[in-house]
């Protein structure tokens, strides 16, 4: 019997599966670290606090198991963030995340100095604060010495790769989101990288995600590393979302629509991703940044307890769950989350109501951008668990919603190492309530409607 590892560096912590040669999970192991918010609009964390996870956590994954049957380890982590190394490999400074919106001019200029035409020629996309390119721009305009010192460039779970293997490497569906990678020509821009003030020499060697790019002896193993995907291509991965006219929605810290397309796909409206899938194709994807953490703020954070209570009756309270800014369609890094509407009769369940129609209609958001309809989708993430929000989201996008249970990036990244595939197990489908969809179409109207009435006030 063969054994593959599937490891997830996730925002909050690292999660590790063991999976068998049949796709079936034996174990699961997760790490937590620190994430650090050293100034308003700041997301920053250690990429030693990665690996220390990381190499902890391996130890126990692997107590039980012959490692001499563990053939490979397939990674897949938090997309966008900026770790800057010296000649030596050391890091430089603390990892820029991809919720860090602090590039605010840095996007602009890319935006409109340079110009989203010309971007979207070279790239396939527009410029979000998210991206790894303002953030490179940053750097050099306000840590100068970081930036000369710098000799290595790459992304969290290739800094990973690296310490495993000792190869410098990424994947393609990860280098799509740096916006200074080719989409269409799957390698990096030439121009680009003219534009940013780096040589090609800084940056890690493109495979695509199936490929092994080296091998690790960490904790006594000795198995091959491949190189990986982007959290969300490798969610896809494990959900079986590869094929064109399929949908996955994924409800974790972020939330996304991941659309699997044959082709490369230029996007009408630039606000959507087209990115390389993790399977040798592409995809779309609409991103917004806060999905199940809003209603974990608002539980945790306002309320100081975990989720255990009802939800209140439709209503016109209103929740813009723009807690750490958002992307699709607005990229904007500068507006915040609201509550619209309270009065002395609100109650914590009409707020939790809110929360989930709020998440759920930037949801929908995502979804009128593609290009195609889309009548059913699968949904994965945290969010899920809240059977309560499924509901509201399918009568919210009036499509039937399939939920699956996994373990998401990790779990697609053991099946990228075992080289196999396998149809996620559905928990539960649910079709749109029709009676609600009237409702919902008026209070997603007057939702679309805040945002431009906000914005302003916002960047004041």
């Amino acid at each position: 019997m063969s054994f593959y590892i599937g490891i997830d560096l996730g925002t909050s912590a690292v999660k590790m599966i063991i999976i068998n040669e049949n796709g079936e999970i034996l174990k699961t192991v997760s790490r937590e670290y620190p994430l650090s918010f050293p100034h308003p609009n700041w997301s920053e964390q250690e990429p030693e606090d990665w690996w220390n996870a990381v190499k902890d956590g391996l130890k126990e994954l692997t107590q039980g198991f012959d490692k001499n049957e563990i053939k490979g380890i397939g990674t897949g982590g938090q997309m966008h963030g900026l770790v800057m190394l010296d000649e030596n490999g050391g890091v430089l400074r603390p990892a820029v995340l991809w919720n860090d919106t602090r590039t605010g001019r840095e996007t602009d200029y890319l935006n409109t100095v340079i110009g989203k035409e010309k971007l979207q020629k070279l790239t396939g996309n527009i410029a979000f604060a998210g991206f790894t390119a303002p953030k490179i721009l940053w750097v050099k305009e306000n840590e100068p010495e970081v930036f000369k010192r710098c000799k290595k460039i790459c992304l969290p779970k290739d800094y990973i790769n690296y310490r495993l293997t000792g190869v410098f490497a990424t994947d393609v569906s990860d280098a799509s989101g740096t916006l200074y990678f080719d989409v269409e020509k799957r390698t990096w821009s030439a121009e680009m990288l003219e534009i940013l003030g780096i040589d090609e020499s800084f940056l890690p060697k493109v495979y695509e995600s199936a490929e092994i790019i080296g091998k690790t002896d960490l904790q006594g193993l000795s198995c091959n590393v491949t190189a990986g995907a982007g959290d969300n291509a490798a969610a896809a991965i494990g959900t079986n979302t590869v094929n064109e006219g399929q949908c996955n929605i994924s409800l974790g810290t972020s939330g996304t629509v991941f659309i699997p397309t044959e082709r490369y796909v230029k996007t009408e409206n630039p606000a959507l991703h087209s990115f390389c899938h993790a399977n040798g194709k592409y995809h779309l994807m609409g991103c917004i940044l806060s999905a199940a953490s809003c209603n974990k703020w608002l539980n945790e954070t306002v309320f100081k307890s975990e989720y255990n209570v009802g939800i209140g009756e439709k209503n016109d309270l209103y929740f813009l769950p723009y807690l750490s800014g958002e992307r699709c369609p607005h990229n904007d890094g500068d507006v915040k989350g609201a509550f619209i509407g309270i009065t002395h009769a609100t109650t914590r369940e009409d707020m939790q109501r809110a929360v989930f129609e709020g998440i759920s209609f930037a949801i929908k958001d995502c979804i009128e951008l593609c290009p195609e309809k889309i009548n059913k989708a699968t949904v994965c993430g945290g969010g899920t668990k809240s059977r309560e929000w499924m509901q509201i989201l399918a009568d919210i996008l009036g499509i039937e919603l399939s939920v699956i249970q996994n373990e998401g990036p990790a779990y697609g990244g053991a099946l990228l190492a075992a080289g196999i595939t396998r149809k996620p197990n559905i928990e539960y489908s649910l079709k749109p309530d029709a009676a609600y969809a009237e409702i919902y179409n008026k209070k997603y109207n007057k939702f679309k409607a805040l945002y431009p009435a906000l914005k302003s006030f916002y960047k004041e």
